[in-house]
């Protein structure tokens, strides 16, 4: 008959190993590292019973059994259906070699101390507080936006020098010079770098021995302002998957990008990072407080991270422009509690010293103060771009008067989309930090999906534009650890249902959600298409690190593809790639004919077609990632049934 105490150690040392290795490798939980503590604590106060003779099977006494170990070293046989796998797997000592118990016991302690080391080694040996770094926000064909924090008063005043890196003469000028940093910015300051000129090479240096590169925007309706490259991603956290041997604060998914965006020719080179939230997690795996000092503390560490500069000079990330939007785990998971509400305060602080600052313009027509503005807008080459804010102004999810912009932002992106563009402008790129489609099925109400009046109101002010403006809309996100490819057919249009279904290419609204660039991913599909509004072109969860690479260039078309006699045309022309774990697995093709009257139908953009598709929709990792997916649908189809049953019995 099995022990008690095999039972609890076997149990307690399978329950340590599982939830280290999902903590470790899979989804950083908060809820995982008690579990594992606890774990440690049961299995060896049961472990220590078993090899130290405190266990009593059958009618043995404590009195007259025998001593644990001989004089070689071995525990007597005095035990049957010991095995190596039962040791070395199962946690249970072994009765005939002391080597395989303490072997056993030494594999959970540290697996304990590994998750120890993931959760605390980056606070106690790299502490941030004297970090110092320097990076480019928003770059216009003039200006560029410079952001950097300098704590050691010893470097005061810090003078800012730009050079001309394309016309190589060598001579430097000085912009200005900051005499006073304090803590009332967290020792940042933003500094806008004016007087350039357009589509030309600079690297800026600070007297602190900070320096970088960068390129400024194309003037628009030149020959430059054709073309326009950039990449896309949101969600990142240091050292994860863990890897004992990397640095506490390394990010592979930066590095893993770097890679990749220096081996692109020089055309595809991209002008800046749109960044769609969660640069932090404040709750990931513990919320070590709420106050203003946790908040900036987190955004010291990621920018404490090495892999800002890794790679050749002119290729690193900390050289490559980003530009921020806000989501939940910068405030708290899945907020929606407003910009009053602590700890929105105490979480804004630092997003508007370490990126606000940097970040593109607000809206002209933004019908807000100013100094209440988070969402900004801008135009690059061929295309205008406008970041949405979706988590300070949204009110609860899932209510008749639900908001996700807030009636400020909604009005000014109203405005956006119905106002025409400046010739050489073909495209309009809406940014969110949540997915437009209610295609996930789980955490739906935290994305648009719990907001979806609103959403109906503004994809009929983008399929109003799209008929009359002559411009195309596509959509941007992130948050979701996956990534999906959606597009949201104009009723107008009234296709077949043949155009409708999942897994197609074609007409509509297209949007591209993709993350994280550094973080778990979930294997288990949550996404799928269940209605003819939002039609599934491609889903794909796997990948610790994916982004998404947007180039836009001038080229020849077809303007149908798809019909018998294709016409070519003159196009503006946009490529979405996406890159997982470093590799190009799926790229997609949108256009825009520039001679309107060449179009089959005046009011009808060019279907959207598959260029590439490496990702695999079989194996059984698929389907069972699939059939898990749906056990949240089904249990709730099973609840609703019962309380149908209780609700007719009750009456």
């Amino acid at each position: 008959m099995v022990s008690l105490q095999r039972i609890v150690a076997a149990t307690s040392s399978a329950a340590l190993r599982l939830g280290a290795f999902v903590f470790l490798r899979w989804i950083p939980g908060h809820h995982f590292v008690p579990l594992v503590l606890s774990s440690l604590v049961v299995y060896l106060t049961s472990i220590t019973s078993l090899v130290y003779g405190t266990e009593t099977p059958g009618r043995q006494t404590n009195k007259s059994r025998a001593k644990p170990y001989d004089s070689r070293g071995t525990i007597p046989r005095t035990r049957t259906g010991d095995s190596v796998f039962k040791t070395l797997f199962g946690g249970l000592p072994h009765a005939g070699s002391r080597f395989l118990t303490w072997t056993t016991i030494l594999i959970n302690i540290v697996l304990s101390l590994l998750t120890v080391d993931f959760l605390a080694r980056d606070f106690v040996l790299h502490p941030t507080e004297n970090v110092s770094f320097s990076r480019i926000g928003y770059v216009s064909p003039t200006t560029a936006n410079l952001v950097f924090r300098e704590p050691d008063t010893a470097h005061l005043p810090v003078t800012i020098k730009y050079q001309d890196l394309t016309t190589n003469t060598g001579d430097w000028h000085e912009e200005g010079i900051i005499y006073q940093l304090n803590n009332s910015t967290d020792f940042t300051v933003a500094v806008t770098i004016n007087n350039l000129k357009p589509s030309t090479q600079y690297r800026y240096s600070l007297s602190n021995n900070k320096s970088g590169t960068f390129i400024t925007s194309p003037k628009p309706k030149s020959t430059e302002a054709s073309r326009l490259s950039f990449v896309t991603s949101s969600c990142l956290k240091p050292n994860f998957p863990y890897n004992i041997l990397s640095h506490p604060l390394r990010v592979p998914g930066i590095e893993q990008m770097t890679d990749v965006l220096a081996k692109l020719p020089e055309v595809l080179r991209p002008a800046f990072m749109l960044f769609l939230g969660d640069f932090i997690y404040i709750d990931v795996p513990y919320r070590l407080g709420s106050s203003l000092t946790h908040y900036r503390s987190e955004y010291r560490r990621i920018y404490s991270s090495p892999s800002w500069n890794y790679g050749p000079e002119n290729n690193r990330a900390i050289d490559l422009p980003w530009l921020h939007t806000l989501d939940d785990h910068e405030i708290e998971n899945d907020w929606s509690q407003g910009n009053k509400t602590s700890p929105y305060p105490e979480a804004a602080d630092p997003f508007v010293h370490y990126h606000v600052s940097g970040n593109p313009p607000i809206p002209e027509t933004s019908f807000a103060h100013p100094d209440n503005v988070t969402y900004f807008s801008f135009a690059n080459g061929p295309a205008s771009i406008f970041m949405l804010d979706t988590r300070t102004y949204r009110t609860e999810p899932a209510q008749e008067d639900s908001t996700i912009l807030g009636h400020a932002q909604l009005q000014s992106l109203l405005t956006y989309i119905s106002t025409p563009e400046q010739p050489g402008v073909h495209w309009k790129i809406i940014s969110s930090s949540v997915p437009f489609t209610k295609n996930w099925h789980v955490g739906t109400t935290d994305t648009w999906g719990g907001f979806l009046n609103e959403r109906r109101t503004v994809f009929e002010a983008m399929w109003r534009a799209e008929r009359n403006l002559g411009i195309r809309i596509v959509l941007l996100s992130g948050d979701r650890h996956e990534f999906g490819a959606t597009r949201f057919p104009d009723p107008a249009l009234n296709l077949p249902s043949s155009a409708l279904q999942p897994n197609t290419p074609g007409f509509g609204l297209h949007e591209f959600s993709v993350g994280p660039l550094s973080m778990f991913y979930l294997p288990i599909r949550t996404y799928r298409q269940t209605d003819d509004e939002d039609v599934t072109v491609k889903y794909a969860p796997q990948g610790n690190s994916k982004f998404g690479l947007i180039d836009i260039v001038d080229d020849v078309e077809d303007s149908d593809p798809g019909a018998e006699a294709p016409v070519p045309v003159r196009s503006s022309v946009l490529t979405y790639s996406l890159y997982v774990d470093g590799e190009a697995v799926w790229k997609y093709r949108l256009s825009v004919p520039l001679d309107r009257n060449l179009r089959s139908n005046a009011a009808m953009l060019p279907p959207g077609r598959v260029l590439e598709d490496q990702i695999s929709e079989l194996g059984w990792n698929v389907a069972l990632g699939a059939a898990v997916g749906r056990v949240p649908d089904l249990a709730k189809w099973a609840l609703d049934r019962c309380q149908e049953r209780l609700a007719g019995y009750l009456h």
